[in-house]
């Protein structure tokens, strides 16, 4: 079996595009990286098929000389499941848009206040000082 480098350099451009448009804030551009994503895995599982043949019907043809029926059938299921996946965020983006005027995802505000607390542990560790504000020095003399 023979893969089409034309078919897999596609693909692979496809699912690049689609994964870096996954990381945006803005709901349309994760939108069309999710479409993006989705052609370029069809695409992929296409190629991996083989080249094109006979109708998969048995007696029709020889079985060496017929298309392999899987990759067809995988592809259309995955054609279903990004419409309905497509569907769902379009939705949330049109909601987002009709709420705030932008669509946008914003900061939670538990995950604002961790990574706030951490950035001032490391500062802390950074500057030798422990949970309760006082240097590690401190502590040994004490200790002694």
């Amino acid at each position: 079996m023979e893969v089409n480098l034309t078919l897999a350099v596609v693909a692979g451009g496809l699912v690049g595009c689609g994964a870096y448009l996954l990381l945006e804030r803005s709901l349309t551009r994760v939108l069309a990286g999710l479409v993006l994503l989705g052609n370029g895995v069809n695409v992929a599982i296409l190629s991996t098929g083989g080249g094109a043949g006979e109708a998969a019907f048995y007696g029709s043809a020889a079985p060496e000389d017929m298309s392999d029926p899987l990759p067809q059938a995988m592809v259309l299921t995955a054609i279903v499941i990004t419409l309905g996946t497509v569907a769902f965020l379009l939705a949330m983006a049109h909601r987002s848009w009709q709420l705030t005027g932008h669509d946008d995802v914003q900061d939670d505000t538990e995950d604002a206040r961790i990574r706030r607390l951490a950035v001032d542990d490391a500062s802390s560790e950074s500057y030798g000082l422990t949970t309760d504000g006082q240097d590690d020095d401190d502590e040994r003399e004490e200790g002694e």
